[in-house]
């Protein structure tokens, strides 16, 4: 009797959080249309949006245009159920997001605000966080959470940032930082962020590797809707996989790591875009970076692609950046497979902007989506 009921609530919550994110993915829905796409009867539909309804995640707003018959209520995500922040901290800037709980950003920043081990710089980033907010019109109380990128290991087991070379940064509890924060915090690596983003806004895709090539090279596997963390929370990290045996100095001391040859400041030490914009008027030593890069870039890439066999995801400021020039690294990796792809399964990342902090405010609705 027991196991029968405990059965059936969660039958009743699943078919609940299916109907809310389906609402939350396609906008102005009916009942109907709900009924069908999820093949649950429609007064079991209309049971569940009436609850969502009177949880106040979910509202009428008119009706749908007629089909032949009676209009359908239209139904949409409450404009009142919840935003989401994502914080992306990196040793020289703070990116801020603000999100609806469909995935929509509603507010973007970047502001220059280098790192600082310290109560200062987290007491500083929160009255940014809370400028932001006030800026976008977002009140407390609507507030989710805040999801926060940073550049390194992220423990979840034992709640702490294991390792950050780039910030100095080693077994940093997690609660040392939320302390600062109104907000319940969530943390996640910034190339695990990345991918989030790309995983969970995509439709025709359920398994990359996305590598993110800012000032930094991190990677991340995404897979069948989930991250892959590995037993130490350093499953994807490329960034410091030998590329050159003996090579070039890595800033986590190890010599010949790919983020020695392919982080971003081996392009410029300025704006990515401008070096694009460099190399399409055919500046010489633009254009023999660029050949340098895309043949490390490629070697990496192709040893990804034979060790996992799926689709590798270029992000970052580079992946962001590079445009019609992924043809270029796409040719070098054809070259180097021995199963004669043409480089079809290396893509741009479709989030330029911001995707690690993207990826951490999506990050918390998951879990505000998990609860409902």
């Amino acid at each position: 009797m027991d196991k029968k009921k405990i059965t059936n609530m969660e039958v009743k919550k699943k078919n609940r959080n299916d109907v809310f994110r389906y609402i939350c993915r396609n906008g102005m829905v009916s009942n109907p249309d709900i009924s069908y796409a999820l093949k649950i009867s429609l007064p079991t539909a209309t049971q569940i949006t009436k609850e969502l309804i009177e949880r106040g995640l979910v509202e009428e707003k008119g009706e749908m245009e007629s089909t032949g018959g009676r209009r359908a209520k239209a139904l949409a995500v409450s404009e009142n159920a919840g935003k989401a922040v994502g914080l992306d901290i990196t040793k020289n800037h703070i990116s801020l997001v603000l999100t609806e709980l469909t995935g929509k950003i509603l507010k973007y920043e970047r502001i220059f605000l280098p790192y600082a081990a310290g109560d200062d710089y987290y007491r500083e980033v929160n009255q940014k966080v809370e400028c932001f907010l006030e800026d976008g019109g977002c009140s407390k109380e609507h507030v989710l959470g805040i999801g926060i990128s940073f550049p390194g290991i992220i423990d979840l087991d034992k709640e702490l940032v294991a390792d950050s070379h780039v910030l100095g940064v080693n077994d940093l509890p997690f609660s040392a930082v939320s302390r600062f924060f109104s907000y319940p915090c969530h943390f996640l690596n910034d190339a695990n962020a990345g991918a989030y983003a790309e995983g969970t806004q995509s439709e025709h895709i359920d398994r990359f590797f996305y590598l993110s090539l800012s000032n930094t090279v991190g990677g991340a596997v995404y897979s069948n809707e989930r991250l892959e963390q590995g037993r130490n929370f350093r499953c994807g990290e490329v960034g410091h996989m030998t590329i050159v045996p003996d090579g070039r100095a890595c800033y986590c001391g190890k010599n010949g790591c790919l983020d020695a040859y392919c982080a971003a400041k081996c392009l410029t030490d300025g704006r990515v875009e401008d070096f694009f914009e460099q190399l399409t008027q055919e500046e010489e030593e633009a254009a023999c970076l660029w050949e340098q890069y895309t043949s490390y870039l490629a070697l990496a890439v192709n040893n990804i692609h034979m060790v996992l066999d799926c689709d590798v995801v270029l992000g970052g400021y580079v992946g962001s950046s590079m445009g019609e020039f992924i043809r270029d690294i796409r040719d070098k990796v054809s070259q180097r497979n021995t199963f004669s792809e043409d480089g079809s399964f290396i893509r741009a990342c479709s989030h330029k902007i911001g995707a690690a902090a993207l990826g951490a405010s999506l990050k918390v609705i998951e879990l505000f989506m998990e609860q409902v």
